[in-house]
């Protein structure tokens, strides 16, 4: 058993928490562009997209981010797609985010009233210039705060890439716990570290909710 001190513990795990910022940060920017896309095409009144959008949505919310992750690490080598944890995991999680994102603002955008439709239709607005300059500009005060609230999902959600070999904070606890064999110290300094990336997010999002709240009662 190595002799690991508990400064030397914690300064490791929050070195490899680095890299649950980075690929939260990637997934959530990236799963934001695909959920935006994916959002239009929901929204567009076209069937055939509307069936696919939804499908993709399907798959994503109803299969487990673990095997979404396997499938991505494991199933793309059996085609001779050989990928690192890395690109693994952000894909993985960027496409889950973004079928969570997209049903999000969907909800969003259905909550404008239809008379706002009618109306920028009457001035003969495009699809997309509806979306830009009316629809989305309401909707998107609604979403912010279930928007960040999701954020803390997708934070906890990349303790999953331990399991394909990405070394993040969950699989760095893991080779600690290996090497020191004090499970209770490095597990808990691993639960406050998540602890600490998500509380100040809840707490952000139910600052929102109370914004908007306040805001919808005047």
């Amino acid at each position: 058993m190595s002799d690991f001190s508990f400064w030397v513990i914690l300064s490791n795990l929050l070195w490899a928490a680095r890299w649950t910022i980075v690929l939260s940060l990637v997934a959530f920017a990236l799963g934001g562009l695909v959920g935006l896309a994916i959002l239009f095409l929901r929204v567009s009144r076209v069937r055939t997209f509307e069936v696919l959008t939804k499908m993709f949505i399907e798959f994503f919310q109803g299969t487990p981010l673990l095997m979404q992750l396997f499938l991505f690490f494991f199933g793309l080598s059996l085609f001779g797609i050989e990928i690192s944890p890395w690109v693994a995991a952000g894909l993985a999680l960027s496409l889950w985010t973004a079928a969570f994102l997209a049903e999000i603002w969907r909800g969003c955008v259905e909550a404008i009233p239809k008379g706002q439709w009618e109306a920028s239709s009457s001035l003969a607005m495009s699809f997309v210039e509806q979306m830009r300059y009316v629809i989305l500009p309401q909707a998107a005060k609604i979403a912010i705060a279930p928007t960040v609230g999701f954020s803390v999902q997708v934070v906890k959600g990349t303790a999953l890439a331990s399991i394909i070999g990405f070394v993040e904070l969950t699989k760095a606890g893991t080779m600690l716990n290996n090497a020191t064999f004090r499970p209770f110290l490095v597990y808990a300094l691993v639960a406050l570290i998540y602890f600490c990336l998500c509380f100040p997010l809840s707490l952000y999002a139910k600052h929102l909710e109370g914004k908007a709240d306040v805001a919808t009662a005047r």
